[in-house]
């Protein structure tokens, strides 16, 4: 049986669904469950680093797609590495963020708020599954296997950079509108 032809091993997916389990569940509690004061739309330090780590996330996102149709698979991994850093450094400032500040409300009325809601109910809906696809397409080029990584690359980068994007977009929506 050939590299390709494997799936990944029981252990693999193991720590793969419970390390996004757990995201999914951290982000919940903190989001949802913790008290917290409810604040204006005035952002704070960390709203706006969370805005920038978005940024870089999809910066290099784009230059990690544009590195591997160019054929530099050692930039393409780089830059993916880059990416995916700087979505788990968002992840810990979103965390940190909500559990000192809370949820804001956006101030917007009529088609600015429809617009806003367009835009942030696929973002939290799809920020769900980017995590395990991420980790997943990541595993798959780190271990060479090549054809089920762009398998899975083929759905992840849209993904991936959607809500990416949408995020720096919800945040100059919430906080620069």
């Amino acid at each position: 049986m050939s590299i390709e032809s494997r799936s990944e091993s029981p252990a693999v997916r193991t720590a793969i669904f419970g390390l996004s389990l757990f995201v999914v569940v951290a982000v919940s509690l903190v989001v949802y469950v913790l008290p917290k004061p409810d604040r204006g739309p005035t952002p704070t330090t960390l709203a706006t680093v969370n805005a920038l780590l978005n940024a870089g996330a999809t910066l290099f996102l784009v230059m990690g797609f544009m590195f591997v149709k160019a054929k530099n698979i050692a930039m393409h991994r780089l830059s993916m590495i880059t990416a995916f850093g700087f979505s788990s450094l968002f992840l810990v400032s979103y965390l940190l963020h909500h559990a000192q500040a809370g949820s804001v409300k956006f101030g917007g009325e009529g088609l600015v708020k429809f617009i806003y809601l367009a835009i942030l109910v696929p973002h939290i809906v799809l920020a769900v599954p980017v995590v395990p696809l991420a980790l997943f397409t990541i595993y798959r080029g780190w271990t060479n296997r090549v054809a089920l990584h762009k398998k899975v690359a083929r759905i992840t980068l849209p993904l991936w950079l959607y809500v990416s994007v949408s995020g720096v977009v919800v945040y100059l929506m919430l906080y620069r509108l």
